[in-house]
C-alpha cells in the first residue's frame, strides 16, 4: 500500500484512488476489527508508510455500515488549530453561525448520525485533535473516528494500530522472479516502476537489484514510490548503487503532495520536528545500535552528556509513541529497532554533532563487557540466558567486533571474538566466529596469551566444521605458546580440542589420553565448564574405547556437576552423550527417555545443532528397533536442520559412523523409493513438525502427531493439485497449458507457487511429492 498519491474529491469526501492499492488485507481486516470495539481506532506509524491509503481503504469497504456518511478531513497542511472546526465544517456542509463558536454547530450535526470520520495527519495537532475527537464521541453515541497520526491521541476508549512497512523479501530466500514480485513491496514497486516505464518486469538479471531497493528502503511505501521514479533515468543497479545515499536520492515526488512528502529527507525532518530536544538527541544516539537494542543498552550507551540515566526510559516511550523507534518482543524480551532510513538520518545528525566517535567507543565497550561475561569459566543458567540475549544483539556484537579490531586495540578485539566462542556455537553462526578469530590473528601476530587462546578456539571451530587438518596445525601452534608462556588452563583447552582432531582421524587411545591430560589440567584450574566439556566427551570416547562402564561413570560425573550449578546447557549433551552410550548397550527403552530429554532442552534454547544430534540418534534407535520408515523420516527432516545449524555432525567425529550404518541399514530394509520418499517426506516437517515427530506426541487414540498428519495433508489448491499431477506426468509448462487451456504464464505462476508452498526446488521433487501423496492416500 502507497501513500499520499494525488488525488481528487470523492462523492462520500473520501480521497479516490489514482493508483492501485497494493496488499494490506490482513490490516484491513485487523481496523474492521477494532472498529467494531471501539469508537476511535489511531493508525500509527512512521510516515510514509501508508496510514492515509490504509484508512481510506478500510472507510470504502465498510461505508455500507454508516447510513448518515463517511468524512475526510485532510489536516496535513494545517498549522492553526483554530481550523480544527472549520475544516469539520466545511466536509460536513454545516453552515456557519456568527453568534456560536464553530464546533458547536458540528457537534450538533453530528448527535444523531451514525457515520464515519477519518481525521488525517494528526500528529502536528495532536493535543486539539485529542480534545476535538472526545468531545465529539461525547456527543453522538453513532459516530465512530479513525485518525492516522505518528503518536495515539492517548484519550479514553481509543484502540490503536500500529501501521508497519510493507513486507520486504527473506534475504535467506532465494525466490525466483515470479515468487519475488508477489511480495508485496517488490509488487509495489514493480507496478509503480511500470508505470515510469512501460514493459518493465522483474527478471533473472535484475531480480536481485529489485530485492535490496525493497529491503534497503524498509518496505516504506512512499520511499519505493520515490525510488521507481528515478527509473526514468536509471536501470535498477545504478538505482542500488546511488541508495548509499537515499536522502538525496529519493527526492522526486508528487507535484501534488504535500512538501513533507515530496522527499524522503523532508519526510524524515518532519518526524524529527515533532521530538522534543532530549528524543532527537536519544534518536541520534541510537543510531549506533544495529539491529535494535534494549532498555539497558540505551542506559548504558545513551545517557551522559544531556541525557539522565532515569530519563531513559520515558525517552524511549516517547520515540515509540512517535513511531520513530519499533517495539518489539523477542523471547519475553522488549526490544527496539530503528528502520534503516530513521537510523541513517539518525547517524547524520549524531555526525553533525561531532558524537559519532564518543558513541561508537561507549557501544563497543558495552558489548565488550557482555562478551566478556559469556566467555568466563563459571558454569550455571544464567550462560545459557546471556548467551541468547547475544543471539538477539548478532549484529551489534559483530558491529562491535568491526570496531575493536579497526579501530581499537585489535587485541581486545581478538580476545572478545574468543570471549563469544559459545555464541558463535549457540546462534549457528560457526563460519562467521571462525572469519573474526582469523581476523583477529593476522592482526595480532606476536606471541601472546590472548593469540593463544584464539588459536585453540579457532581448532575447535574448525573441527565443528570438519576442517581437521587447520585444526591440528592451531592446536600445534596453541601448545608450543601455552609451554612458553606457562598457561597451564590455556593448555587443558588445547588438549581437549587436540583430542576432538584424534576422534575424527580415528585415534581413539590418543584421544582418551589427551581428554584425561585435558580433565586433570581443567579440575587444577578450577574450571567447570572446561571439565563437564571433557567429561562428556569421555562418555562416548571410553565407549568407543572399548569401556562403557567409565563411559557411563563420566557422563554421569558430568551431570552431578551441572546439577550442583543449575547448568542445563551442558547437561543436556552430557544426557545425549548417556543416551548414545545406552543405545550402542542395547538400552533402547533408557537410550530414547535420555534423547527425548535432550531434544526438549536444546529446543527450548534453539540449539539447532543439539536437536541434530538428539534426533540422530533417535532415528539410530528407529532402525534398531525396526521402523525403518520412521527412521528415513527422521534422517529427511535433519538434512534440513544440519544445513541450517552450520555445525554438522562431523563435529563429533565419532558419531559419523553410526549415522552411515543406519542410513546403510533402512536404504536395505525399505528399497531406494520407499527410502528416498520417506526422506522427502521429513524434508518437508517444519521445525514444529519435525520436533512433534521425534518426541512421538501421540493423539489420546493413538493417531500420529497431528503436525505429521498436516505435513501428510496436500497443502495445494485443486488447481494446483491437478497442475502437480501433470507435472509428475512430464509435461513441459507450454503442455500443461495446452491441456488446461490456460496461458502459459499462468501456468509458471501456478508452479512457482506449488515449488514456494511444499517448500521445493525442482520439477524432479514435484514428482516425487506426487507419488508419495498417491502412496498415502491423501487428496
Amino acid at each position: 500500500m502507497e501513500p499520499n498519491t494525488p488525488k481528487r474529491r470523492a462523492a462520500h469526501g473520501l480521497p479516490s484512488d489514482v493508483t492501485s492499492f497494493v496488499g494490506r488485507r490482513h490490516e484491513i481486516a485487523e481496523v474492521k476489527a477494532l472498529l467494531a470495539k471501539s469508537r476511535l481506532v489511531t493508525l500509527t506509524g512512521f510516515g510514509g508508510v501508508g496510514k492515509t491509503r490504509l484508512a481510506s481503504r478500510t472507510a470504502m469497504e465498510v461505508q455500507r455500515a454508516f447510513a448518515d456518511g463517511v468524512w475526510f478531513v485532510d489536516l496535513s497542511a494545517m498549522s492553526d488549530p483554530g481550523m480544527l472546526a472549520p475544516a469539520l465544517m466545511e466536509v460536513l456542509e454545516v453552515e456557519e453561525q456568527s453568534n456560536r463558536q464553530p464546533i458547536e454547530p458540528v457537534a450538533e450535526y453530528l448527535a444523531d448520525k451514525k457515520g464515519l470520520l477519518i481525521l488525517d495527519n494528526c500528529e502536528h495537532l495532536l493535543q486539539d485533535c485529542a480534545i476535538l475527537a472526545e468531545l465529539l464521541l461525547a456527543g453522538a453515541d453513532g459516530l465512530r473516528i479513525i485518525a492516522t497520526s505518528r503518536e495515539p491521541l492517548r484519550i479514553a476508549g481509543e484502540r490503536t494500530m500500529v501501521v508497519h512497512p510493507l513486507p520486504v523479501p527473506d534475504s535467506a530466500a532465494d525466490l525466483s522472479p515470479q515468487a519475488l514480485a508477489e511480495v508485496d513491496a517488490v509488487r509495489l514497486f514493480l507496478e509503480r516502476a511500470e508505470a515510469v516505464v512501460p514493459g518493465f518486469a522483474i527478471t533473472e538479471a535484475n531480480r536481485d537489484a529489485v530485492e535490496q531497493i525493497c529491503r534497503r528502503l524498509d518496505g516504506i511505501p512512499l520511499a519505493i514510490e520515490l525510488a521507481a521514479v528515478r527509473l526514468r533515468a536509471l536501470s535498477v543497479h545504478q538505482l542500488v548503487d546511488r541508495l548509499e545515499d537515499r536522502f538525496k536520492m529519493l527526492t522526486t515526488g508528487s507535484r501534488t503532495a504535500t512538501r513533507r512528502q515530496q522527499t524522503l529527507r523532508a519526510l524524515v525532518d518532519w518526524s524529527y520536528a515533532l521530538c522534543t530536544a532530549p528524543q532527537r538527541l536519544l534518536w541520534a544516539r541510537a543510531s549506533v545500535f544495529h539491529g535494535g537494542l534494549d532498555l539497558s543498552a540505551a542506559e548504558a550507551v545513551c545517557a551522559g552528556d544531556g541525557i539522565a540515566a532515569e530519563d531513559v526510559l520515558d525517552l524511549i516511550s516517547g520515540l515509540v509513541e512517535k513511531s520513530v523507534l519499533v517495539r518489539e518482543e523477542h523471547e519475553g524480551q522488549v526490544r527496539y529497532r530503528l528502520l534503516d532510513t530513521v537510523r541513517e538520518y539518525g547517524l547524520d545528525r549524531l555526525a553533525e554533532s561531532g558524537g559519532q566517535q564518543e558513541m561508537r567507543r561507549r557501544h563497543r565497550e558495552f558489548y565488550r563487557g557482555l562478551a566478556r561475561l559469556a566467555g568466563g569459566p563459571a558454569l550455571g543458567g544464567e550462560q545459557a540466558l546471556l548467551l541468547r540475549r547475544l543471539r538477539l544483539d548478532h549484529a551489534n556484537l559483530r558491529a562491535a567486533l568491526r570496531s575493536a579490531l579497526e579501530e581499537g586495540d585489535p587485541e581486545d578485539g581478538l580476545r572478545m571474538a574468543v570471549d563469544l566462542l559459545y555464541h558463535w556455537r549457540m546462534s549457528n553462526q560457526i563460519r562467521e566466529g571462525r572469519r573474526w578469530l582469523q581476523a583477529g590473528l593476522a592482526r595480532v601476530t606476536g606471541p601472546c596469551e590472548t593469540r593463544g587462546w584464539a588459536l585453540a578456539g579457532a581448532s575447535w571451530l574448525a573441527i565443528m566444521m570438519g576442517d581437521v587438518p587447520a585444526a591440528v596445525a592451531m592446536t600445534d601452534e596453541a601448545r608450543r605458546l601455552g609451554e612458553r608462556l606457562r598457561l597451564g588452563h590455556l593448555l587443558a583447552y588445547v588438549a581437549l580440542y587436540a583430542g576432538m582432531a584424534c576422534v575424527h582421524q580415528d585415534e581413539i587411545p590418543t584421544a582418551v589420553k589427551l581428554y584425561e591430560e585435558a580433565l586433570a589440567a581443567h579440575r587444577a584450574a578450577g574450571d567447570e565448564r572446561g571439565e563437564v566439556v571433557t567429561l562428556t566427551r569421555l562418555c562416548m570416547t571410553y565407549d568407543r574405547y572399548g569401556d562403557p562402564r567409565r563411559g557411563v561413570a563420566a557422563g554421569e560425573e558430568a551431570v552431578r556437576i551441572c546439577d550442583a550449578r543449575g547448568e542445563g546447557w551442558h547437561r543436556s549433551y552430557a544426557v545425549m552423550a548417556l543416551g548414545v552410550v545406552a543405545w550402542r548397550q542395547g538400552e533402547i527403552t533408557r537410550a530414547t527417555a535420555l534423547e527425548k530429554e535432550t531434544l526438549r532442552h536444546t529446543s527450548a534454547l534453539g540449539d539447532r545443532a543439539g536437536m541434530g544430534i538428539a534426533m540422530e540418534v533417535l532415528a539410530w534407535i528407529s532402525a534398531s528397533k525396526g521402523d525403518p520408515e520412521r527412521a528415513a523420516t527422521l534422517l529427511g527432516a535433519l538434512r534440513t536442520l544440519w544445513r541450517r545449524a552450520e555445525a554438522p555432525l562431523m563435529q563429533y567425529g565419532n558419531l559419523v559412523r553410526y549415522h552411515e550404518q543406519c542410513e546403510a541399514r533402512i536404504r536395505d530394509c525399505l528399497g531406494e523409493p520407499a527410502f528416498l520418499a520417506a526422506l522427502e517426506q521429513g524434508a518437508r516437517l517444519s521445525f514444529d513438525e519435525a520436533l512433534a515427530y521425534a518426541m512421538e506426541e501421540r493423539t489420546p487414540d493413538g493417531r500420529a502427531p497431528k503436525a505429521l498428519e498436516a505435513a501428510r495433508a496436500s497443502p495445494l489448491t485443486r488447481r494446483e493439485t491437478e497442475i502437480a499431477g501433470l507435472v509428475a506426468e512430464g509435461l513441459s509448462n507450454k503442455a500443461i497449458a495446452a491441456r488446461l487451456v490456460i496461458a502459459q504464464r499462468t501456468a509458471e505462476g501456478h508452479i512457482e507457487h506449488i515449488l514456494s508452498k511444499l517448500g521445493f526446488h525442482s520439477r524432479a521433487q514435484i514428482a516425487v511429492w506426487v507419488a508419495e501423496q498417491d502412496r498415502l492416500g491423501v487428496s
